[in-house]
């Protein structure tokens, strides 16, 4: 097999019986034989010229075969991108990949031989990464980034080791403490909107001008999201032949997402939005409609109707809405409606709020709680397993073990 040649020594010198001064440099050809090349000189510094001037030559030579192993981190790693990765991930996944290696990777390794990149590099970065302050989800990224980069190309034997097997990421809880920060449970993250947060914005979603005109654009929109669980994306995507008020169900077939605008794979300004598959194939599904999401329905059909093949909520084209354009029109309701700015959340506490809300339960005018399970919640998220649903989505409800331990004296 044909391997790439490599220095296995940086030169050494030795005067011998008559006077001279020799030298000698150690490597592996390209059948992996080691060799030993010589040299010879009236002085120790001829000699080490000569082996200063070797060495040079045949690291140029060995760039010039196009080495992984020799080339800087960002040339490589942005070539895997483009090459390996732009065409197998979604455009979201991708811009996220590309950014992760630009703004967090290439900075500090970005001109480092690959092969000399070494597992202290890279715990140096991760370190950098928990030091300034980013969140443990982002650093993740970074790891993960690596890893895939790492042992493509392992498997592909271009180098000759994989500095990764001696990175481990930091555990949450450690991470977080280094940060100065409360390792709380996951679903006591879970952000969602109280029922008195829900009736401010309902309050200030519905006003209207002296002229009858409504104050907020398609504002029924975030009220469909909460009764039904649907992601930006999806709500921005759903046509008006997706919903059968009929038979009380619409049909999550797409999603609206918004990428970088390239020339080739260079970024340029401005954002590109397209209608696509949604997030996974448990997303296509049918999520049922309840009096409130049928309400609100009819009233952004009210506001504006433009056909059964146009969307639910158009844009002023009539085409899709962006999802950033939505979430910026959340946020200015939130304001509106006396949310503090730093109490505000994005449109996926929504979808948060929903599922908390059917699996801690309503009570009933009876005096029972009416609840859904895991397993149906997840469904009617498009999650592709319960897991995600109790650990992202649900906000942990301990009043519910007040009393329980009543009838149990030990």
């Amino acid at each position: 097999m044909i391997m790439q040649r490599k220095l296995l020594t940086t030169g050494t010198t030795s005067k011998n019986k008559k006077g001279r001064w020799d030298g000698s440099v150690w490597y592996l050809d390209e059948f992996g034989e080691r060799k030993r090349k010589a040299f010879s000189g009236k002085t120790q510094r001829e000699v080490l010229d000569k082996i200063k001037k070797y060495i040079e030559d045949f690291n140029d030579e060995v760039r010039a075969t196009g080495s992984e192993s020799n080339k800087p981190l960002r040339e490589s790693m942005q070539n895997w991108l483009e090459v390996f990765k732009y065409p197998t991930v979604q455009r979201t996944t991708y811009d996220r990949y590309d950014m992760t290696a630009k703004h967090q990777i290439y900075p500090n390794l970005g001109d480092k031989p690959v092969g000399d990149i070494t597992s202290a590099d890279i715990m140096k970065v991760l370190n950098e990464a928990m030091m300034k302050g980013m969140s443990y989800s982002s650093t993740k990224k970074i790891y993960n980034l690596l890893s895939q980069y790492f042992e493509y190309l392992e498997k592909g034997e271009m180098i000759d080791r994989n500095p990764m097997r001696n990175v481990e990421l930091m555990k949450k809880a450690n991470f977080l403490s280094a940060q100065g920060k409360e390792n709380k449970p996951q679903n006591e993250l879970v952000t969602t909107f109280s029922p008195e947060e829900i009736e401010l914005l309902k309050a200030e979603a519905f006003k209207r001008y002296g002229n009858g005109k409504p104050k907020y654009k398609q504002a029924a929109i975030f009220f469909l999201m909460l009764n039904t669980g649907l992601r930006r994306g999806e709500v921005c995507g759903l046509l008006n032949r997706d919903i059968d008020i009929d038979r009380r169900v619409l049909h999550v077939r797409q999603a609206v997402k918004e990428y970088f605008r390239r020339d080739g794979m260079e970024i340029t300004k401005g954002q590109e939005t397209k209608a696509g598959p949604p997030k996974s194939a448990t997303s296509v599904r049918d999520v049922p409609l309840n009096d409130t999401a049928i309400e609100m329905i009819n009233r952004l059909r009210e506001e504006v109707y433009l056909g059964e093949d146009a969307p639910l909520i158009p844009d002023e084209d009539g085409g899709f809405l962006k999802p950033m354009n939505l979430l910026r029109r959340f946020y200015r309701l939130q304001t509106a409606a006396g949310i503090p700015e730093d109490e505000q959340k994005g449109l996926h506490a929504l979808r948060h709020t929903f599922a908390t809300t059917l699996i801690n339960g309503i009570k009933q005018p009876d005096g029972t709680i009416r609840s859904l399970t895991v397993k149906q919640v997840a469904d009617l998220l498009g999650h592709t397993t319960t897991e995600i649903t109790e650990l992202y989505y649900v906000k942990k409800d301990n009043t519910k073990l007040e009393g329980l331990t009543d009838a149990f004296n030990l």
